[in-house]
């Protein structure tokens, strides 16, 4: 299964520019992905926007720092914003759990999302997380439905939404905030539905393996564009966009505004069905058809009941017959009673 997953042909190249070692290549893309001096989702609406006000909790447990949102100001558009938040240092990786949500965190983001269908704003949203929190305290507090929720409103909320992502994207943590009607992805993004050190302790029990895994996943976002899960990759300027993070922000700031003019464009319920449509053809596959099998002929219960009473008789006359499993027939069945 795993030389089927590494292999390539002719007929299906790799986008990304593998050179002689796709595998190493493909792990760079992964290693500039998670540079702790990446631009976060805080650093990205600073610089892009002309004005934003953060907000905070959920309503109902309290506030995760994992999760920014709020309301900000881009141009002559007013949007909503969500988005996962890194550290970039040891201790605010700390303090934002290393940019994994919590549940309410998850609840917070809705919270504004519900809040920008209210008021008849567009929802941008910026990627970045390893996966939702694992532990046990997340589990207490339900993250599975949290995840669930948020992907159920995204797909439904009547309002134009455009996802980013910026850095890693792993994970139904990061799905939760990315159901989005356009989807764009930095050049050195990634995105899977595991992290490749998940992947790869799975299929070759070791987290050694993982460059192996990330290059079967087809992670890098050239890749998922080839895939049709992201629409549009963003030129990284020079050595990628912790290099430059103004520059970053306003490639981005252009190509956001101009996904929001044409999805405004766009009726709300064909934007909705649209959006709808997009997520069940991903991963979509043909039905055929399979030849009717004839059943076997089964002996009616006139003739069951007289193999049984033969048998008997038989037995009764000390004729030795075969045993049981060994010649009998099988017993009525019930709709035959």
């Amino acid at each position: 299964m795993v030389e089927r997953l590494l292999g390539r042909t002719a007929d299906t190249p790799s986008p990304v520019d593998v050179g002689a070692d796709p595998k190493a290549a493909v792990w760079a893309r992964v290693q500039l992905a998670r540079n702790l001096r990446r631009p976060r989702a805080v650093e990205l609406v600073t610089a892009l926007a002309d004005d934003w006000v953060e907000l905070h909790g959920d309503r109902g447990f309290g506030d995760d720092p994992a999760i920014v949102a709020g309301f900000a100001r881009i141009g002559d558009r007013r949007v909503a914003v969500v988005g996962q938040q890194k550290g970039a240092d040891t201790d605010e990786n700390i303090r934002r759990n290393f940019g994994m949500p919590h549940p309410e965190g998850y609840r917070k983001a809705m919270r504004v999302m519900e809040l920008a269908e209210r008021f008849g704003l567009p929802v941008v949203s910026f990627v970045d997380v390893p996966g939702a929190h694992p532990g046990p305290e997340s589990d207490e507090r339900g993250i599975a439905d949290a995840i669930a929720r948020s992907i159920g409103l995204m797909t439904r909320l009547r309002t134009p939404i455009v996802s980013v992502i910026t850095g890693e994207g792993g994970s139904g943590g990061a799905l939760a905030i990315a159901c989005g009607d356009v989807v764009i992805a930095l050049e050195n993004a990634v995105y899977s539905v595991i992290s490749p050190e998940g992947c790869a302790s799975i299929l070759w029990r070791t987290a050694d393996e993982a460059p192996a895994a990330a290059l079967a996943m087809r992670m890098t976002a050239a890749d998922q564009q080839a895939l049709g899960v992201v629409d549009i990759v963003v030129p990284e300027p020079d050595e990628g966009a912790h290099s430059d993070h103004a520059e970053t922000a306003r490639r981005l700031r252009s190509v956001i505004l101009e996904q929001l003019d044409v999805l405004a464009s766009i009726p709300v319920d064909a934007l909705v069905e649209g959006r709808y449509r997009r997520y069940r053809e991903l991963g979509a596959y043909t039905e055929v058809a399979a030849p009717p099998v004839a059943q076997p002929d089964r002996p009616g219960l006139t003739d069951r009941l007289r193999n049984l009473l033969d048998h008997g008789r038989w037995s009764m006359a000390g004729v030795a017959l075969p045993g049981p499993g060994r010649g009998r027939e099988e017993p009525p069945a019930d709709e035959e009673v």
